[in-house]
């Protein structure tokens, strides 16, 4: 059997070959720190998870949900209304599993084959993955280290942006935890409708931003939501990653468009998911903001402490993730992640992973209390794979 051309397109995916030799050393009695995979260890509240299972007990909810439930649509506009400032309407709302799902099919509702998108670099790889299976032509816009890891508009060739279908811009971002300002969302809002290009936010961590600082919305900014959408996921705000409830809001007929597309494939979200979000959206957020100090404790323990040993790491300023340059004498991320498993047992994610800028770094996951952090830089240190650069 020829399989498809198409999955040529896809590399391995790295969270597989990373947890195959976790494995591997556990049975061997290893003690393994896993910082790679950005799953939150925190517990979802008790009212989102009494939501759900009561919702279950009705046998009518196990029923095709075949749309967004109304009191779900009214959940989210009255959430963006209270927490963001923006007022929207249901039919600038629509569900999915999860952003990373919405990221992966939104470039076969925008794109016809051979069109540009614009991507960050480095950037999540469903970004990558999405635009190549729409069958689109990635144009990589730098994020670089001397520009604070934010979006350099003016390094976008005139004629790649008139091009360009859509542009996805991740604040904060994953993986390097920088976060956007006032006037970078305004240039980004001038950009799109210069060049008719839709804006895809994805605002996956505006509430685990750092030192005092806001994380807001990307609609909040005058004309956002005529140049086009962002993905909103109570993921890590909620600590629902499995339960994978996401949602695009923002330009109706993009969101139209996604919507059509997504009853193609789906009956919609399973119905006590949808009461579980409706529980999250409407229910206290207290625990959400002790949560944001809880991992900039941790963001400070981990970037603290391995500056503390001799590894120059900057802090991160938002979302759960550390952002690190590799030791000098190291020429690819991989081998250094693969040496740090053996001789550390501590698992981050290879910068190569994240597109064309990110090797030369790796990716640690803030997913472990402070104390278990200070154990796994202890184990670098004594590892002695940082000793080389000290010389």
């Amino acid at each position: 059997m020829q399989l498809s051309k198409r999955m040529d397109r896809f590399g391995d995916e790295i969270f597989g070959a990373l947890n195959r030799r976790k494995l591997e050393l556990e049975k061997e009695g290893r003690t393994i720190y896993n910082l790679s995979v950005g799953t939150p260890d925190f517990k979802p509240a008790p009212h989102i998870v009494r939501a759900l299972t009561e919702a279950a007990q009705d046998p009518d909810n196990w029923k095709y949900a075949l749309r967004d439930l109304p009191e779900l649509l009214d959940a989210v506009c009255a959430y963006y209304q209270d927490r963001f400032g923006v007022t929207i309407a249901p039919d600038m709302v629509c569900s999915c599993y999860g952003s990373q799902e919405g990221m992966g099919h939104i470039g076969l509702a925008l794109c016809d084959e051979g069109d540009a998108v614009l991507l960050p670099t480095p950037c999540y790889p469903v970004f990558i993955a999405g635009a190549k299976m729409a069958g689109a032509e990635p144009y990589y816009y730098p994020m670089e280290k001397e520009n604070g890891f934010l979006p350099d508009l003016r390094a976008i060739p005139e004629e790649v942006a008139r091009k360009a279908k859509y542009m996805i811009v991740s604040l904060p971002s994953n993986p390097t935890g920088s976060v956007g300002n006032d006037g970078l969302y305004r240039e980004i809002v001038a950009f799109g409708k210069k060049y008719d290009i839709v804006i895809l936010h994805d605002n996956a961590y505006s509430d685990i931003i750092f030192d005092g600082a806001y994380g807001g919305s990307f609609l909040s900014y005058p004309g956002a939501a005529e140049v086009g959408a962002e993905f909103f996921s109570l993921s890590k705000s909620f600590d629902l990653t499995g339960a994978r409830i996401s949602f695009l809001i923002g330009r109706p007929d993009v969101v139209g468009a996604f919507r059509k597309l997504r009853s193609q494939i789906d009956f919609g979200m399973f119905l006590p998911m949808q009461y579980a979000a409706i529980a999250a959206l409407t229910g206290p957020r207290d625990m959400v903001r002790a949560q944001c100090a809880d991992y900039q404790a941790r963001r400070d323990a981990l970037c603290g402490g391995l500056r503390a040993i001799g590894w120059d790491v900057p802090d991160s300023h938002g979302s759960m993730f550390v952002w690190a340059p590799i030791p000098a004498r190291y020429e690819s991320s991989m081998d250094f992640c693969l040496d740090l498993i053996d001789r550390a047992g501590v698992i981050c994610t290879p910068g190569a992973s994240f597109g064309p800028a990110g090797e030369g770094y790796v990716r640690f996951a803030l997913v472990l209390p402070p104390e278990k952090l200070r154990q796994a830089i202890s184990a670098i240190e004594n590892s002695g794979i940082l000793d080389q650069d000290k010389e």
